[in-house]
């Protein structure tokens, strides 16, 4: 009798060792790759990214960075195409940081320039007052 109850709870471990062993790999195997869904959703987040530093005018003003965002961005599209979800995501966040920096980069040369014509604006105003003074 003992011997049965021995057998019995030597069973119960190791079915759980194995259950656990065999959760561990599926979710190794499971982190190792990325799903279709994260890939697309990346690519979608940054074909906005790309648009939005367009609009921005990046294209002027931050050329290069805008097309190397393109650039990895068809990457990444082509690397879905070809099911390598890894790739493509990767490519894909790649891509977004380049538009993000093309965006800030067209924005900060806007706010240049508006900054410049501000005090061109001032030093103008100012010699106006200078030539009536006199």
């Amino acid at each position: 009798m003992k011997e049965s109850s021995n057998h019995s709870s030597i069973g119960r471990v190791s079915a759980v060792g194995v259950a656990a062993l065999l959760a561990s790999v599926l979710l190794g195997v499971g982190c190792a790759s990325t799903p279709p869904a994260a890939s697309t959703a990346q690519i979608a987040v940054t074909t906005a990214a790309v648009n939005s530093a367009a609009g921005a005018g990046a294209a002027e003003m931050a050329a290069p960075e805008l097309a190397m965002a393109r650039e990895k961005l068809a990457s990444a599209n082509v690397a879905m195409t070809a099911r390598e979800f890894d790739r493509a995501l990767s490519l894909a966040e790649e891509s977004h940081v380049d538009a993000l920096l093309a965006e800030s980069k067209a924005k900060a040369a806007k706010a240049q320039r508006a900054a410049d014509e501000l005090r061109e604006g001032r030093r103008v105003l100012r010699d106006e007052m200078d030539r009536k003074n006199k």
